[in-house]
């Protein structure tokens, strides 16, 4: 656990660390709905040779100027600052993607790599389009739902908890607020600041981060290779972790210079 260091606040955010304990740390970073364990299926692939560390953010539970995209980085590049010594590789899906992308910009010394998987920050559609009521479990099936293209990797797990949190009004409000400030956080020609390599794994019918989103940020970002997978959606490490898992081991291969050459076993 990591204590969230904000005036007032008993919040703790939960970090899993699995595999090699020396190298480069691959940090993984969930979207705004997202969870620790939906990276299960990719680190389960890697962490035999890699060092992977999982953080999840209590999102729905920050408030005040911690409920933002700018707090959400704020923190997050607090904790890696605190945590390690060297660079980090940064593995962030749809918020967490946007979270990842702010770093590099505002934190570079952070960041070893960059691996973004419906990020957004380009171009994303909200889920939040009835902010005004209460979502239902019906709703909340449908737009958990929009997520996949494979509809039978939608976790019932997943919906019964959004349903449950998203039924206290506090969580709600929190949820509305780190929607729409990502989506006005338009980083724009900002992202062709970017210096770190940086690998992009889009599914073909990401539907929430279509693939001109996944397209823009490879055309902006100088030193960017881009992972198609095909009949795949807007979660690919849950729909896809075998192709995932595989790209992102190529990827951190392939990075020179600092502690990456440590990161797998057979290039130390």
């Amino acid at each position: 656990m990591w204590r969230i260091p904000s005036p007032g606040s008993e919040l703790e955010a939960t970090v899993i660390e699995i595999g090699e304990a020396t190298g480069t740390p691959i940090v993984f970073l969930h979207g705004l709905v997202g969870l620790n364990e939906h990276w299960e299926g990719v680190v389960d692939r890697i962490a035999h040779q890699t060092r992977c560390v999982l953080f999840e953010l209590p999102l729905l539970r920050l408030r005040g100027d911690d409920c933002s995209i700018h707090g959400a980085t704020r923190l997050t590049a607090q904790f890696l600052s605190e945590r390690f010594r060297e660079p980090a590789i940064l593995v962030g899906n749809s918020f967490g993607g946007h979270v990842a992308l702010r770093i590099a910009l505002e934190h570079a010394p952070l960041v070893d790599g960059l691996v973004l998987a419906g990020s957004s920050g380009l171009i994303e559609k909200t889920m939040v389009d009835r902010p005004e009521h209460r979502p239902s479990r019906e709703w909340l099936t449908r737009k958990i739902g929009e997520l996949f293209y494979d509809k039978s990797k939608m976790r019932e797990a997943d919906i019964d908890r959004a349903h449950a949190e998203l039924s206290d009004k506090a969580c709600a409000r929190a949820m509305i607020r780190l929607s729409k400030s990502a989506k006005r956080d338009h980083l724009g020609e900002r992202i062709g600041q970017i210096a770190q390599p940086t690998l992009l794994i889009w599914g073909r019918q990401d539907i929430v981060t279509p693939p001109e989103a996944g397209e823009g940020f490879n055309r902006m970002i100088r030193n960017s290779t881009m992972e198609w997978l095909d009949n795949c959606g807007h979660a690919p490490m849950m729909e896809r972790p075998d192709q995932f898992a595989e790209a992102l081991l190529r990827f951190a291969r392939g990075l020179k210079g600092g502690q990456s050459a440590r990161l797998v076993n057979g290039t130390r």
